[in-house]
């Protein structure tokens, strides 16, 4: 891999350009997907491709602002080049923090190829194919499982020891060495982990479960990160994923986590982490659902107590009982934590074998279309999305999942970026009693700086109750 000195950034970093060959996937393409690869026209997978291959390179950022990472690296670029041998990728101008001594990082390598892989599959085998129909909810699911499979992600096996740990980017040091803590004793007892793959929460469990699977001599730990174009910038994988995901949307990456998990951890978070609590709540409130087993726990040191307190309030007053019956919490007891999913993953073992389901993928939860369909964040959905105590639980919760899904856009991703930018802040409508638990719960963000890594937060939403 030749890796000279290129150029330098707006911070006069180095920069470095090099060629890089696949291992592991994407050695061999087809001429059709070669093409594809290779076409920059209008309505090409480049502008996709190198914003998510250049959030790979920049894994390890102190960022979460999109714009400002395309900027800093504005002169990066990549060229595929097939040659007799295979694929390779030859890289212009890259984030020097992914090699070392000239030479790629191999995690890093590995998760370059598979944002290639699986946003190249994406496209041939889902959208363009004709073999899915995404406005139908089975075959929504269907094509979850077959992004997941051909990432290598399913397990088939009887071991129901699959952890998915939710939880903010933008978190304190107290609290990122708690869930290191928590992850280290899930280690211990041979879970593997499931994230959102980016830092803070995201990272610290699967730190944590590395050690625990060193002491117990295991060598075959999954780490499994979960994300998807629109937020893979602010969130890059972090250097311990060893299978990577790219889903096509949020709503698809949601999906993949719930019918992955054998359990949910959730660590404190922001806007992100709500967004995804409302997701599995709003799913299991459906009728449907209500003898599904799914053990959810909400954990945090000492020191998050009063921001599960918040969480836990704001359920209540918006979503009731029912909701709070779903969730333990679980305050800075890391071992606690473990026990308590080492009893709850037993049970969901128990509950497949009785019910025929695969013990890799809950094909029996039935996720609401509400949940399925992809929201596309813009001032006019978000108004037509007004949230009542009078709608249906599930709907409740689909529509308030929807409000957070607005204001991570809005905070993070370009799309929604644009959009306040150039129309000013969501204007979220709703239930006087709903909007004003809402606006405490996105106070309390803002004050305890859980809304951007940057700190300074300007909102980017306005409630009207």
């Amino acid at each position: 891999m030749n890796s000279p000195a290129a150029n330098s950034s707006s911070d006069n970093e180095e920069l470095i350009s090099a060629v890089v060959y696949p291992r592991g996937s994407l050695e061999f393409l087809s001429h059709q997907e070669v093409e594809k690869l290779f076409n920059r026209g209008q309505g090409s997978l480049y502008p996709l491709l190198r914003s998510c291959a250049l959030a790979v390179l920049n894994s390890g950022s102190t960022t979460d602002n999109h714009r400002e990472l395309f900027e800093k690296y504005k002169t990066f670029d990549f060229k595929i080049v097939s040659t007799s041998a295979g694929l390779l990728l030859e890289l212009t101008n890259s984030p020097p923090q992914s090699f070392v001594d000239g030479e790629m990082i191999e995690g890093i390598r590995e998760h370059l190829f598979a944002v290639l892989r699986d946003i190249v599959f994406i496209d041939n085998e889902i959208i363009q194919s004709g073999l899915f129909d995404l406005q139908q909810p089975e075959s929504i699911t269907n094509a979850v499982y077959c992004i997941l499979r051909h990432a290598n992600v399913l397990q088939h096996n009887e071991k129901t020891n699959l952890v998915v740990c939710w939880g903010g980017h933008s978190i304190s040091r107290e609290e990122y060495d708690y869930s290191k803590l928590v992850g280290y004793e899930l280690g211990l007892r041979q879970f593997d982990v499931c994230t959102g793959c980016g830092p803070g929460a995201m990272k610290g469990p699967m730190k944590g479960a590395v050690l625990g699977h060193a002491k117990q001599r295991i060598a075959s730990g999954r780490y499994i990160g979960l994300t998807e174009p629109g937020i893979v910038a602010a969130e890059p994988p972090n250097a311990i994923v060893n299978r990577l995901v790219i889903m096509p949307d949020i709503e698809k990456r949601l999906e993949g986590f719930v019918r992955l998990a054998h359990g949910i951890v959730v660590f404190p978070g922001g806007v992100g982490t709500a967004e995804e609590i409302l997701y599995l709540l709003g799913t299991l409130l459906d009728p449907a659902n209500n003898s599904q087993v799914m053990p959810l726990i909400f954990t945090g040191p000492a020191s998050a107590a009063e921001y599960f307190s918040r969480i836990d309030d704001f359920i209540h007053l918006t979503l009731g009982p029912a909701a709070q019956s779903l969730y333990k919490i679980i305050i800075d007891d890391p071992a606690a934590v473990a026990r308590e999913l080492v009893t709850g993953s037993r049970a969901v073992r128990d509950f497949r074998q009785a019910s025929g389901d695969s013990y890799h993928f809950n094909w029996n939860l039935r996720i609401p279309p509400d949940f399925q369909m992809p929201f596309v964040v813009s001032h006019e959905s978000v108004k037509a999305f007004p949230i009542s105590l009078e709608q249906p639980l599930h709907v409740r919760a689909a529509n308030l999942r929807r409000i957070f899904s607005a204001i991570v856009a809005g905070n993070c991703k370009e799309q929604g970026i644009r959009a306040v930018e150039a129309h000013g802040p969501f204007l979220i409508h709703g239930d006087t009693r709903v909007v004003v638990p809402l606006d405490a719960l996105l106070a309390s963000f803002v004050a305890q700086n859980r809304m951007s890594l940057a700190g300074n937060y300007k909102p980017v939403y306005r409630l009207i109750g």
